[in-house]
């Protein structure tokens, strides 16, 4: 099959901070807002996303709705994960942290061991694609840990969490294209940062506490607003193929290069 995910550019990450965002607030919005309650939550979400994720395994190759569909809902099981492990068991965000850590870091040590590589240009098995997703629930679940532990737990706050993470992901950036830092590396990197960063963004907008800042715009217009702009992109996306890898690969060369 073609490769399942799409290409890394511009719109990958803009989609995929909407999307950490979204999993912040609408974990929120169902559980507060909706009266679902922490645990009817994590039954509805969780059984959404395994039928999204039969969809996405018995495609042949990426389409952007579902790709995207299932990288909102799986933001949302994330963020779950690491609530239901806070406010059920409670289980202290430092430690949450360090375990979805190693929990991730034994899921790309599997994911080497199987398949030699952790690139995302090469997610052409169904054997791989597993491992991504497995990979991209930990990232989102560490995430939620992470940025709560910085805003919440060391008082820093939804804006100065912003700046923080912002800033790691800028690192990140400049270590790959000015000091050549492992492509596979920086990616794996900016995109578990991207949670936290995601999650601060949206407590900013959504929150209004006066220990820890925020807009107060509510969990539903922030939901609402990230939404309406995922589906915007994604069906321009779906209309131009702009990331997917058949397009850019059957694209002529340039003269001379």
């Amino acid at each position: 099959m073609l490769n399942k995910v799409p290409e890394v550019t511009l719109y990958f990450w803009v989609i995929k901070i909407m999307c950490t965002t979204v999993g912040e607030t609408a974990a929120d919005y169902l559980n507060d807002n909706l009266g679902f309650g922490l645990t009817k939550t994590t039954y509805v979400t969780g059984a959404l996303l395994v039928a999204l994720l039969v969809a996405q395994f018995r495609l042949r190759r990426y389409v952007p709705p579902v790709y995207w569909a299932v990288v909102v809902v799986i933001s949302v099981f994330g963020t779950l994960i690491t609530d239901n492990m806070t406010d059920h068991y409670n289980v202290p965000l430092t430690t949450s942290t360090i375990v979805f850590s190693i929990v991730l870091a034994a899921v790309f040590a599997a994911w080497y061991a199987s398949e030699r590589t952790l690139s995302i240009h090469t997610i052409v098995t169904t054997r791989r694609e597993g491992f991504y997703w497995l990979a991209i629930l930990f990232t989102f679940a560490l995430g939620t840990a992470a940025g709560d532990l910085s805003a919440e737990k060391l008082d820093l706050g939804y804006a100065v969490s912003i700046l923080i993470f912002g800033g790691m992901i800028a690192a990140v950036t400049v270590a790959h294209y000015a000091f050549r830092l492992n492509a596979v590396l920086a990616f794996w990197l900016a995109y578990i940062l991207t949670r936290p960063l995601g999650a601060s963004i949206g407590d900013e907008m959504s929150q209004n506490s006066h220990k820890y800042g925020g807009l107060g715009l509510g969990t539903t217009g922030t939901s609402y607003i990230f939404l309406g702009c995922i589906l915007t992109l994604v069906t321009f996306l779906s209309i131009t193929r702009r990331d997917a890898t058949e397009q850019r690969r059957n694209e002529p060369l340039l003269e001379g290069a």
